[in-house]
């Protein structure tokens, strides 16, 4: 049994993540304060003696007793992230600075949740780990895109430095039950236009791509990559399955049974054009890989969408 602190851990892929480690026996300390995530979330997991919540935000400094610590307080969606983008650095910064502090003290294993965003709009198809990435760092998605990567700097020098053990990972596109209804996300924002039979809005052409992986598939790579003791990173987590958004949004149609409308908008600026994650590193040292195809994940994560609007 450890104790294991999970920093975004009422967020969407947070909650998932105290989740599974409370089923394998571990004490969760979840750290949240709640800017994006929703307190449902982890509702169902109030009762279990092994979590304890902390209501926190991870730019001030945190003095707990854990023996490891999992890193995903921010939050992810451009909507999100770019609401109050200055806030959005420091928690990724600054947070980082406090976290790292927390593991360098306790001399324990910390993970960084960071994310394909630090490839920006690659000029390298598919990203492999070694792909330095093509960021706008003056832009609308800066915020969050570059804070990200100075959080994974601030890692490699703790490791460098003061011979931490770290951890680094970065996110491809993931999607699940407990995405927030209004996060602006693409998965989420069809399903739910879709359901409420309103038109689904894409932007571009349609003919932008990008790689989509169930969480539970996500989760399962954040703690095999935890629990290893040769990988530092950092390591793609995502599904190499390639969709174009169009595709998306008829899958989408499809499941839901919508007749909703498909309209077009202009493209955002820097919204990456293609975006797939090579996995080898993964496959090979972790023995990992997505099994949830798109079309199963889709179903769960309609079937949550339809309870939760219909719930009101």
């Amino acid at each position: 049994m450890k104790r294991v602190l999970v920093t975004g851990g009422a967020g969407f892929i947070g909650s998932h993540l105290c989740e599974r480690l409370l089923a394998r026996g571990d004490v969760v300390p979840c750290g949240r304060h709640f800017f994006t995530s929703r307190r449902q979330n982890i509702a169902h997991l109030r009762e279990n003696p092994l979590f304890e919540f902390m209501r926190h935000d991870i730019t001030w400094p945190l003095y707990v007793e854990v023996d490891r610590i999992y890193n995903l307080a921010c939050p992810a969606s451009p909507v999100h992230y770019q609401f109050d983008p200055v806030q959005t650095t420091k928690t990724c910064v600054h947070g980082a600075i406090n976290m790292l502090g927390l593991a360098k003290r306790l001399k324990v294993r910390i993970l960084q949740a960071s994310t394909s965003e630090v490839y920006g709009d690659p000029a390298q198809h598919p990203q492999t780990e070694s792909y330095w990435g093509n960021v706008n760092p003056i832009g609308p998605r800066a915020c969050y895109d570059e804070a990200k990567r100075c959080a994974e700097t601030l890692f490699f020098d703790y490791y460098r430095q003061h011979n931490l053990q770290i951890r680094v990972i970065r996110i491809f596109n993931t999607y699940g039950p407990r995405m927030h209804p209004n996060d602006g996300r693409v998965v989420s924002n069809f399903i739910v236009q879709a359901l409420k039979g309103e038109p689904i809005t894409l932007f571009g052409t349609g003919s932008q791509s990008r790689s989509f992986c169930y969480v539970d598939d996500l989760v399962t790579g954040m703690i095999a990559m935890m629990d290893q003791d040769e990988l530092v990173g950092p390591v793609n987590l995502g599904n190499p399955g390639e969709f174009t958004i169009l595709e998306l949004a008829t899958m989408v149609k499809e499941l839901t049974g919508s007749k909703s409308e498909i309209v077009f908008q202009p493209l955002p600026q820097d919204d990456p054009v293609r975006r797939r994650p090579d996995i080898t590193l993964a496959k090979a040292k972790l023995r990992w890989e997505p099994t949830i195809p798109l079309r199963d994940g889709l179903t769960r994560t309609i079937a949550f969408f339809r309870e939760l609007l219909a719930a009101g």
